[in-house]
């Protein structure tokens, strides 16, 4: 009976999944020809090549993404093996690791990680901030356990993930006293050339908007665009205009911002999403996480 050798598929996997030989040996800390020649073993042992060469970088071959993707699936089990295990002795802190994309209202991903605070068991919350990219890369390779988004994996993406859709709403108008009373009034026709602050271009809300306006056949006045969503909103708490949020959380921005609604438009949707590398979720933290947000905050 043939047997095969797990050490040798993993120095495989790490090089496949940092592309190239250089990463992967300062990930595993090991020497670069350590790590080429249980490569090579592991092809002697299967028969086949599972790398090419292609100018100075390393490709997949045909074999070697069908290999890959049997050792992805196999460290994830073993991965989800050790998280299961571990988290069953008595008294220990759950961890989950959250990686957040930087779009994200802050009030948002607090509502969805809420439920985390209540469960049985403690749990120590790790968050880490940053653009969605490099965020699924360490959700690949298990440094995270989940990534909150805007936006679904999209089907270019070079990593194994999946995503699963949390709930979706609408969005809210808000502005400060005297400018909401104002552009409150023929809502939303009250926009064109209302003194607007707005996401960034690119972004999936700023999209969003936009088609909406030219729907609408709204011309507004955006005289402020801004990447960090706690700076926008700052900046319409002190009456500088007006500004979307997301409708789910409509109560919170007008208890901690002191603003007014102006008006909701349920046709822009914001769409909120849990990546993770298993397509069934097991962790307890994640599955609270989505069944909360799809049962009590969307629902």
């Amino acid at each position: 009976m043939e047997w095969l050798n797990y050490h040798h598929l993993l120095y495989f996997w790490m090089v496949a999944r940092e592309g190239s030989v250089t990463r992967a040996s300062s990930e595993l800390r090991l020497s670069q020809p350590t790590i080429s020649t249980q490569i090579r073993m592991l092809e002697d042992a299967l028969g086949e090549k599972l790398f090419a060469r292609q100018g100075r970088s390393l490709v997949l071959t045909d074999v070697g993404r069908e290999a890959y993707r049997y050792a992805d699936e196999i460290f994830s089990l073993g991965r989800e093996m050790l998280d299961v295990i571990k988290n069953r002795a008595p008294g220990r802190a759950l961890r989950l690791a959250v990686g957040i994309a930087d779009v994200l209202p802050k009030l948002v991903v607090y509502r969805l990680l809420e439920p985390v605070r209540r469960l049985a068991q403690p749990v120590h919350i790790v968050c880490r901030e940053g653009k969605p990219e490099p965020l699924l890369a360490e959700l690949a390779i298990h440094k995270l356990d989940l990534v909150l988004a805007d936006t679904p994996v999209g089907a270019n993406t070079s990593v194994r993930v999946f995503h699963h859709l949390l709930g979706e709403c609408g969005v809210t108008f808000f502005a400060k006293g005297a400018l909401a009373q104002r552009y409150r009034r023929k809502f939303p026709r009250s926009l064109s050339g209302a003194p607007l602050l707005l996401p960034v271009e690119g972004s999936v809300l700023r999209r969003s908007l936009a088609q909406w306006f030219d729907a609408e056949d709204i011309r507004p006045n955006v005289i402020s665009e801004f990447e960090d969503g706690a700076l926008l909103k700052a900046f319409g708490a002190a009456g500088d205009g007006v500004f979307p949020v997301p409708s789910v959380i409509e109560d919170e921005v007008r208890r901690q911002y002191g603003v007014q609604v102006v008006g909701r438009v349920d046709a822009v949707r914001e769409r909120f999403y849990a990546v993770s590398h298993e397509r069934r979720l097991k962790h307890p933290a994640v599955v609270a996480v989505c069944d909360a947000a799809r049962e009590k905050l969307f629902g």
